[in-house]
């Protein structure tokens, strides 16, 4: 029996969901973006404003560390389209700070990647006291088309050199992976919201990440009690007309994605949580 394929532009776009969704997004363009986390100067008694540095935030993490690897099996519809991880690597100095090197891979399994095969890699370079984004890379292998892109914030004087121009950007901004290792760090009140900010390729973007229930899910990791977050973006965004970005976080202190689901415009993505080691926490 012969089997109809998409077209590879199809296709091509599917794969760019597939790493959206896995944060792998990364990239947590968290529903489609990046963001950096909004933070107000606070005012002296004189009316000059405090400037927020790297030095003045520190956030307890309680969810992940050193040796976590998450694996992800990747489905469009009821097809297989391959797998995805997301590894917290190593601890490294970075700035002269600890820092958490975050390592995501996209592969389309043998099926696909006879037709339109996909390698793709992205790391990000995170604090590891204040959880927030010091380097963003990204070097896609998608078919014929490569791309490779790095940026690298400058979080003392808040701006991020990004090809040849230089913008600024809020104090702790995030880039397409660090949000979603933030979010598992906070408490998450069903029908509240999180607020956040982050850079995504020369976009300054805004997201809210809304708390909206508990639900047990079952995948192939296991049975796990979890909170339901979706990210919604007010600014441009791959997902904006398109879809609807919904992510299963466990109901713990671990807070691991388990379920991460997403409605395009034909079918739907999800990425289904198949294996996962934990890391060791550390304390700064």
């Amino acid at each position: 029996m012969n089997v109809a394929m998409p077209e590879q532009p199809f296709l091509r776009r599917v794969f760019v969901y597939v790493v959206i969704l896995v944060g792998l997004t990364p990239m947590f363009y968290f529903s489609a973006v990046e963001f950096g986390i909004a933070e107000v100067s606070a005012q002296t008694d004189s009316g000059q404003a405090i400037v927020r540095g790297p030095a003045d935030r520190y956030v307890e993490n309680l969810a992940f560390g050193v040796g976590e690897k998450l694996t992800f099996e990747v489905n469009f519809g009821f097809i297989n389209a391959g797998t995805a991880t997301m590894e917290v690597a190593d601890l490294i100095e970075f700035r002269q700070r600890p820092c958490y090197q975050i390592v995501t891979r996209a592969n389309s399994n043998s099926f696909f990647s006879s037709i339109y095969k996909v390698e793709d890699r992205v790391e990000s370079i995170i604090d590891a006291a204040g959880i927030f984004s010091w380097r963003f890379e990204k070097e896609l292998h998608e078919g014929s088309y490569r791309s490779h892109r790095m940026y690298v914030f400058d979080q003392e004087n808040h701006f991020v050199v990004y090809k040849d121009d230089t913008i600024p950007i809020e104090p702790y901004v995030h880039d397409a992976l660090s949000p979603l290792y933030f979010l598992r760090t906070q408490p998450l009140e069903i029908g509240k919201s999180i607020m956040l900010d982050n850079f995504v390729d020369g976009q300054k973007l805004h997201l809210e990440i809304k708390v909206l229930k508990k639900e047990r899910i079952t995948v192939e990791a296991g049975t796990f009690d979890c909170i339901l977050v979706e990210p919604v973006t007010a600014d441009v965004g791959i997902f904006k007309n398109q879809g609807r970005l919904r992510v299963w976080l466990t109901d713990d202190r671990l807070r691991l994605p388990v379920l991460m689901k997403s409605k395009i415009l034909v079918g739907s993505i999800s990425a289904e949580l198949i294996d996962f080691d934990l890391g060791e926490l550390d304390e700064f």
